[in-house]
């Protein structure tokens, strides 16, 4: 798990200094605090460490093409080797890679055959080999998570690539005569020309979503490489294309699936899922997993139990407000799974962490579960260097509660118009709010609030923070006028086309794997894990388990109402009675009682100073209304007012100062 940054010029006068590729790789340091590496064609094409001075005063800016390449290294495997930049025998292709490649060694053995003379120990060094075998098709033989940059020295060709599902970033910024790359966008920031022009569309991306989507960036100019994507820079061109789908067309047209039965799709289930936990434990490191008490991650702990000859190292933490601790469950599956559990109680801090959050995440960021993944991430890194986590099988498998909302309103939609009209115009207005996050009352008039609209529609009206009547209430005219016409809503929209022909909640859940699980699940676990030196591996989301998982019909996920459904039976004997019968909590924080007490004060000092006022995104009249009603208890909006508060923050942090600091800045909010 490392960090990568670049460039690749075709002009002179866009070539950059190995200096301001050091600035740029040092910034990424949290992400590979083990050892520091540059390549650079006007350094005799040579690659270098950047604690040898000798090499940055080497520098010959006579090259008008050429690329640059820097890396940040966090050690996993092949520990005394597999330094980067790494190249081929003759020095003509060299990479930067981020991730790991789970069957590096079977297509070690492979390119061995073919004559392939290796250096290292390392996956990365497999990449550069199976792409001279192969050229740009080489992704599609990768199995893992990963994004890479390849600098063809004969091309002039630069290719990138990012893993299936998305679980490595990727940012990139093309200009005239010069593109670059970077894991993080605070990389990019370091360059002398950088631009930091904020996007509108961004903006209100991120107010409906909680992020911003692939391939928008919250600045204009700068984009994110979607996942399942590549892209090739070559005279001067960029080029980008898909190079995987999940397969979720309709499975009696797919032939790669011949399941009949339920037991069929059970045991290729286990067998699959058995063998991701397996090559994801390839490390040589120590290695540990997340394990919260609920169905995924004790699946994930489980089976890495029944592979290793030792207890698993497992951790979890919990807090005091007890509808969001999940400790006793996670107790109870570590004694029965046999693991050796590390248990901690945290007491999160928004207001030390707010800042924390908002330089890490480069972008405005508004999950807040993002805050006890930070704590778990911490303390975790205390005792391993890797971990294994349960992400993706909500999406994959059918288990968020929405999807049995989805199920209910296409029910709903069959009613007559007259029934439908009653419901959606008058019931649910009725009902009085509830300031309680999870209580029964929110969510069904949530539910009924959303019937009135279109079903894809109605869906982001569900998960979105901000619907679009909200959002355009709360702009300023001047912001509202910036923004022109432009609909968030389209990014949606374009993702539920996937798979047309399959029922309306297969459709919403392979709509989630491509936008909320790369943008926003992955995305929080990347940079959180990350900010610690930690590396996550999500055996769920192995592209083999994602293939079958799409293919699969979904009365095998969700049954009588009950999601994760297959994953229950096909595991039981991992499972404690009391965890395949428990509800989903999530993994969240009080937010509601926070801007009660101890954030009080932000609402005010933060969102209505003069700085925040001066931005003119919003009308100031809108922002005391959110908040006098919140405190009021007339309603909860603590989602939107942490929304509002993480935006307000990231323009304290990466817009208003002169400079980026190339560090996380150990100072309070002021």
């Amino acid at each position: 798990m490392c960090g990568i940054t670049g460039t690749a010029w075709t002009t002179r006068d866009k070539n950059i200094t190995p200096s301001v590729l050091k600035r740029m790789t040092d910034v990424l340091s949290h992400r590979g605090p083990d050892d520091a590496g540059g390549y650079h064609t006007d350094v005799s094409g040579k690659s270098f460490r950047f604690t040898d001075g000798s090499a940055l005063s080497d520098f010959d800016p006579a090259s008008a093409t050429g690329a640059a390449l820097g890396h940040r290294r966090l050690s996993i495997i092949d520990l005394g080797t597999g330094h980067q930049p790494l190249s081929n025998e003759d020095g003509t292709i060299w990479i930067v890679f981020n991730g790991e490649i789970y069957n590096y060694r079977e297509l070690r053995q492979e390119l061995i055959q073919q004559g392939h003379q290796f250096q290292t120990q390392s996956d990365t060094e497999v990449i550069v080999h199976l792409y001279e075998e192969q050229g740009t098709a080489c992704v599609e033989r990768l199995r893992g998570m990963f994004a890479f940059a390849i600098w063809d020295e004969r091309r002039q060709r630069l290719f990138l690539a990012r893993d299936r599902i998305g679980q490595k970033p990727l940012f990139y910024r093309e200009q005239a005569d010069s593109f670059s790359f970077a894991s993080e966008l605070k990389s990019l920031l370091q360059m002398p020309d950088a631009s930091r022009t904020v996007d509108p569309r961004a903006i209100d991306l991120f107010l409906a979503y909680q992020y911003v989507p692939h391939p928008w960036s919250i600045l204009k100019g700068y984009q994110k490489l979607p996942p399942a994507h590549s892209a090739v820079y070559e005279q001067g061109k960029l080029s980008v294309e898909r190079y995987w789908t999940p397969p979720y067309q309709n499975p009696e047209s797919n032939p790669d699936f011949p399941f009949q039965t339920p037991q069929q799709w059970s045991e290729a289930l286990r067998n699959t899922l058995t063998e991701s936990v397996r090559i994801r434990m390839r490390s040589d490191v120590p290695l540990g997993a997340f394990l919260s008490g609920g169905i995924d991650s004790t699946i994930i702990a489980g089976l890495m139990q029944s592979m290793s000859d030792r207890p698993v190292h497992t951790f979890s933490i919990g807090f005091s407000v007890k509808q969001f601790d999940e400790r006793s469950y996670a107790r109870e599956a570590a004694k029965m799974l046999g693991t050796d559990h590390h248990e901690y109680v945290v007491e999160p801090e928004a207001l030390e962490m707010l800042p924390r959050l908002a330089w890490h995440y480069d972008e405005p960021f508004a999950d807040s579960s993002a805050i006890p993944t930070m704590y778990l991430s911490q303390v975790t890194r205390q005792e391993v260097t890797v971990a294994l986590s349960g992400d993706g099988g909500d999406e994959l498998f059918a288990g968020y509660d929405r999807y049995r909302a989805v199920a209910l309103s296409q029910w709903f939609d069959r009613l007559p118009a007259v029934v439908r009209k009653m419901m959606t115009a008058s019931i649910w207005q009725k009902l009085p709010a509830s300031v309680e996050q999870k209580s029964f009352r929110r969510r069904v008039k949530r539910f009924l609030a959303g019937l009135a609209v279109p079903p894809e529609r109605r869906y982001l009206k569900w998960v979105g923070i901000f619907d679009t009547e909200r959002r355009f209430e709360m702009y300023s005219s001047e912001f509202r006028e910036q923004l022109g016409v432009f609909d968030s809503d389209q990014f949606l929209l374009d993702a539920y086309q996937l798979c047309p022909d399959r029922d309306f909640v297969t459709r919403t859940t392979a709509t989630d794997v491509l936008t909320y699980l790369p943008c926003d699940i992955l995305t929080k676990v990347d940079i959180a894990s990350m900010a610690h030196s930690l590396e996550c591996r999500s055996p769920f989301l192995d592209h083999h388990v994602a293939e079958l998982a799409a293919a699969m019909p979904l009365e095998l996920k969700l049954h009588k109402g009950r999601g994760k459904q297959i994953l229950t039976d096909t595991f039981s004997d991992l499972l404690p009675e009391s965890i395949q019968n428990r509800k989903k909590m999530g993994f969240g924080v009080p937010l509601n009682h926070w801007f009660r007490n101890e954030l009080k004060p932000l609402l005010f000092d933060v969102l209505l100073d003069q700085r925040a006022r001066d931005r003119q995104i919003f009308n100031p009249a809108a922002v005391e209304q959110l908040i006098s009603e919140h405190l009021n208890l007339q309603w909860d909006h603590s989602a939107r007012l942490w929304s509002l508060l993480v935006l307000e923050m990231w323009f304290q942090t990466f817009i208003d100062p002169v400079s980026i600091p190339d560090h996380f800045p150990e100072t309070a909010l002021t």
